[in-house]
């Protein structure tokens, strides 16, 4: 039994936050806007801030399947959408010719689709779904360029046309969210099909929200200083940002080694968890660490 769908903005801000998803209400009016109009819903924006976390609360909040298409270099059609078991059309072929099966029916049977494997495309708008998915497809701009030609059919008309079988639509239409890190522009014919949204790094007071929401036993001072380091970071220059997901990871390993408040060794011993990167964390250890701490704590004596 699914849920109903988000009856106002307000609404679906409250119900995202319910499980722990703190919107802004521009994120929310396009996520609103994207369901009433059965529209996919393409995000783009740094790594960490995010996106791929909309599709797993959306399939939470709407209890509905999460069905995920990991993009990576040199995704095809067979990988992404279907493709023909050839393994089990040959013993089919072999069976045939035994049992002396017509050439027409043996063709027929052997492009049914029972021999057919579906991948996530056809999963997600496969009419015997009892229940619309979530479709999400992930960092979309990891995927060769050609590949975005694959998905026009399912964003424009949710199905997929297989030559051998005839076109698959589905009954209702799945929920589709994209995702991209930018690493290399999407093609404008993708974007006009979907309502399009930047998801940025939210600020101090929202990641804070994160933080206390999904990291619960973070005592009030650490948090604060976690998130206000984190923002400070932001402000430098760095191959790689840390994201949402590595300050709450941060919190988590701060937790574990029993922190009550930030101080310049623990900072060092940890910035592998916030930085992905040798030369960032080359920049930052050291006197840059201590100077941002040092901000840190004299803003958070300053009254407001």
């Amino acid at each position: 039994m699914t849920q109903a769908l988000p009856t106002s903005i307000d609404d679906t801000l409250a119900r995202l936050l319910a499980h722990d998803y703190v919107a802004d209400r521009q994120l929310a009016t396009v996520v609103f806007l994207a369901l009433k109009l059965q529209r996919p819903l393409f995000l783009e924006g740094e790594p960490g801030t995010g996106k791929t976390e909309i599709a797993r609360t959306l399939s939470a909040m709407l209890e509905r399947p999460l069905i995920r298409l990991q993009c990576y270099e040199g995704l095809d059609l067979a990988g992404a959408a279907y493709e023909w078991n050839y393994g089990r059309q040959m013993m089919e072929i072999r069976l045939a010719e035994r049992e002396d099966v017509g050439r027409d029916q043996l063709g027929a049977e052997l492009f049914s689709e029972r021999f057919l494997t579906k991948r996530a495309l056809l999963q997600a708008i496969d009419p015997a779904q009892a229940v619309p998915p979530v479709l999400l497809i992930d960092e979309l701009d990891r995927a060769d360029e050609p590949f975005e030609a694959f998905l026009l059919e399912v964003l424009s008309d949710f199905q997929i046309t297989i030559p051998e079988l005839g076109t698959v639509k589905a009954a209702t239409p799945p929920i589709v969210v994209l995702t991209s890190n930018r690493t290399r522009e999407i093609h404008d014919a993708v974007k006009r099909r979907c309502l399009y949204h930047w998801v940025d790094f939210p600020n101090a007071a929202r990641e804070l929200e994160i933080l206390r929401r999904r990291v619960p036993n973070a005592g009030a001072q650490l948090a604060q200083q976690i998130v206000a380091f984190v923002q400070k970071l932001r402000e430098i220059e760095l191959y790689k940002l840390p994201g949402i997901a590595e300050t709450l990871d941060w919190a988590r390993a701060l937790m574990e080694l029993d922190a009550l408040v930030l101080d310049p060794e623990l900072i060092q011993h940890t910035l592998g968890v916030l930085l992905k990167y040798q030369d960032d964390i080359a920049k930052v250890q050291g006197s840059e660490a201590a100077r941002l701490l040092e901000q840190v704590r004299r803003e958070a004596q300053t009254p407001v």
